[in-house]
C-alpha cells in the first residue's frame, strides 16, 4: 500500500478512507501511523484532523475506537473545533458506559471478586470469556473515553448543546459506579458542571444574602475561592480575601496558588457541603441552589486552581439581596450548629 500525504495529516486521510471503505488491513496500518505521527502534528493538521476522525468514530473497529476518541480529544485540547468533535465522542461514551455497567453486573454474577485492573491494550481471553467481548472492551477502554469526553466538556458550547445528554450520561455513570464500587470522580464532576446557575449565598455572621450566578466550576474548592473573592474581595462581607492571583487561577489563569479557606460551606439543613464535592451537591430550594456561609471552624489551606485546567470558571455576583428577601431565605435554613437532615 502506498500512502499519499505524510505525517499526521496523511495518516488521518488514509485512516478515514480505509474506515469508510471497511478496509481492515489498511485502517490497521493507518491506525498505527495516527499514533506514531500525532506528537509531530502541525496545528493545521490537528485542526483538520480532529473533526475528520470524529466523523468516522462510530465506524471504527471497536478495539481501536477508544484510542481514536482519545486522539480526537487531544486535537480539541490543541485547538480543534470542540462543537464538531463532541457529538460522536459523547455518543460513544454513552455506549461504553452502558456496557461498563453490563461488565460490572456480569462480573458479579459470574463469581465476583476484585474487578480487574486495566493493563495492556486488550482484556485477556479469560476476562472476555467471563463477561463477553463488548462489555470487556468497554471496561478496558473507559479511561480513554473519560479523557476524550472531558476534553469536550471543557467547552461551554459543548455543555450547553449536550445539556439533556449530560443528565443521561451522569445517570449511566452513577449506575457504573454503583455496580462496580469504583469512583470516576473526574468524569462525574465534568458531567455535573453547572453553567449560568443561580446561587443564593447567605453570610450568617453579617445576616446578609447575595444572588450569584456560577459557571464552569469543577469542585467546591474552586467555588469557595471564587465566592470569597466576590463577597470578601468585593467589600460586601468581612474576612480575608483571596489574592488576585488566587482568584485568577480559579477563573482561567494556568497554575495553582496556595490559599486559605474563608468559610464553612453549609447546606440549608445544616449539613456540610464538602470542598471535595461539586456545586451540583448544593441543594436546590425554590428553584435556586441555597448555600450558607459560616465562619470557618478551623484553618484549612489548599492549592487554589481549577479542577479542570481547560475549563473557565466564575461566580458572578448579580446583587445583594434586599433585607426582606434575605429574611425569607434565612427562614428556609437550619439555625447555626443545628442539623435537621
Amino acid at each position: 500500500m502506498i500512502f499519499g500525504r505524510t505525517g499526521f495529516g496523511g495518516a488521518v486521510a488514509d485512516f478515514e478512507a480505509a474506515v469508510v471503505a471497511r478496509d481492515a488491513k489498511r485502517s490497521g496500518k493507518a491506525f498505527v501511523r495516527l499514533q506514531e505521527t500525532f506528537g509531530q502534528a502541525s496545528e493545521a493538521d490537528l485542526l483538520d484532523g480532529g473533526p475528520r476522525l470524529a466523523a468516522v468514530l462510530d465506524q471504527v473497529e471497536p478495539g481501536h475506537r477508544a484510542v481514536v476518541a482519545a486522539l480526537v480529544g487531544a486535537c480539541v485540547e490543541r485547538g480543534a473545533d470542540a462543537g464538531r468533535c463532541a457529538p460522536p465522542v459523547l455518543a460513544g461514551l454513552r455506549e461504553v458506559l452502558e456496557q461498563a455497567a453490563v461488565f460490572a453486573d456480569a462480573w458479579a454474577a459470574s463469581g465476583g471478586g476484585a474487578l480487574p485492573a486495566v493493563r495492556g491494550e486488550r482484556p485477556g481471553d479469560e476476562i472476555v470469556d467471563r463477561v463477553g467481548l463488548e462489555a470487556a472492551v468497554a471496561w478496558w477502554t473507559l479511561p480513554q473515553w473519560e479523557t476524550a469526553a472531558v476534553a469536550m466538556l471543557n467547552h461551554l458550547e459543548v455543555r450547553r448543546a449536550a445539556a439533556d445528554d449530560l443528565d443521561t450520561l451522569s445517570r449511566l455513570l452513577t449506575a457504573v459506579e454503583r455496580a462496580s464500587g469504583e469512583d470516576h470522580t473526574y468524569l462525574a464532576h465534568a458531567l455535573r458542571v453547572l453553567d449560568g446557575a443561580p446561587l443564593v449565598a447567605l453570610h450568617r455572621a453579617s445576616g446578609t444574602g447575595y444572588l450569584l450566578r456560577i459557571s464552569g466550576i469543577g469542585d467546591n474548592f474552586q467555588l469557595h475561592t471564587l465566592l470569597a473573592d466576590a463577597l470578601i474581595g468585593g467589600g460586601h462581607v468581612e474576612g480575608d480575601a483571596p489574592t488576585p492571583q488566587e482568584a485568577a487561577v480559579c477563573r482561567e489563569t494556568p497554575g495553582q496558588v496556595e490559599t486559605t479557606g474563608s468559610f464553612d460551606l453549609v447546606a440549608p439543613d445544616g449539613g456540610t457541603i464538602r470542598n471535595e464535592g461539586a456545586p451540583a451537591d448544593i441543594p436546590v430550594v425554590d428553584g435556586v441552589r441555597l448555600l450558607v456561609l459560616d465562619e470557618p471552624s478551623h484553618r484549612r489551606s489548599w492549592p487554589a486552581g481549577r479542577f479542570f485546567p481547560g475549563m473557565r470558571g466564575d461566580a458572578l455576583l448579580e446583587r445583594a439581596l434586599e433585607p426582606e428577601e434575605t429574611e425569607r431565605w434565612y427562614a428556609r435554613v437550619a439555625p447555626a450548629g443545628v442539623t435537621t437532615a
